[in-house]
């Protein structure tokens, strides 16, 4: 029987979370990302924000890693000054994402980041943000759609080479593409809406929708396969 690749995600963690009787501080992750590891074939193993040191021996036993959607990167770490729409830190996890994205990178880990972990990736490679942009998120705790239309000879065209309608959250977006990375798929406005390491390079891509949040398995498939390349 061939063994399913391990696969990590990245969580929250937060302070209030309640469920039955007991309100307590809980690392969280939206089901969708687990079922969605499981669809296409992994098994998900959940990485609550640890001490950044400890990144590179967590990636060492994974076969692959997902870095999920959460809040908006600390402006600090592009070099840009905080605008007033964009969200309240997260430093802890901003600081274990990051070291979980260097590792990943740095040992050639099949990854893909999910929204702010496209983001993340970005960040680290030395790129920028836009802190807002607007037509890109639905009402407050609800999903949007947008088309996306993937670039031909990109990683992410290779796995969906035909534009989709995509489940979407988000108001901030990648401004200069980090060092190596390049476009893969952009929204009608021109939104920049997947990046990735080029046809050649290890297995790295983002995506600035949510493929948890809807039916589509391919992208989650592609890494899920990468990652069981990787280890046979």
């Amino acid at each position: 029987m061939t063994s399913r690749p391990l696969i990590g995600v990245s969580t929250y963690l937060e302070s209030g979370a309640r469920w039955g009787a007991w309100e307590l501080e809980a690392a969280l992750l939206p089901a969708g990302y687990p079922r969605l590891v499981q669809r296409a074939g992994g098994l998900a193993a959940m990485l609550p924000p640890d001490a950044p040191e400890h990144a590179a021996a967590a990636v060492a036993r994974l076969d692959g890693l997902v870095i999920a959607g959460g809040p908006d990167v600390e402006p600090v770490r592009y070099g840009a000054e905080r605008n007033a729409r964009t969200g309240p830190p997260a430093r802890a996890r901003d600081a274990w994402e990051l070291a979980l994205v260097e590792a990943a990178l740095a040992a050639g880990l099949p990854l893909l980041g999910i929204c702010r972990g496209m983001q993340l990736l970005n960040v680290a490679l030395g790129g920028t943000l836009l802190q807002h942009i607007d037509g890109h998120a639905g009402v407050i705790g609800q999903f949007g759609r947008h088309p996306v239309k993937p670039v031909p000879g990109s990683r992410y065209a290779a796995v969906v080479p035909e534009e989709t309608s995509v489940p979407t959250f988000h108001h901030q977006a990648v401004d200069r593409l980090g060092e190596g990375l390049v476009a893969s798929a952009h929204a009608a406005d021109g939104t920049v809406e997947a990046v990735e390491l080029p046809l050649g390079a290890p297995w790295v891509l983002g995506v600035q929708w949510h493929p948890e949040m809807g039916e589509d398995v391919r992208v989650m498939r592609a890494l899920v396969k990468a990652a069981g390349s990787a280890t046979s």
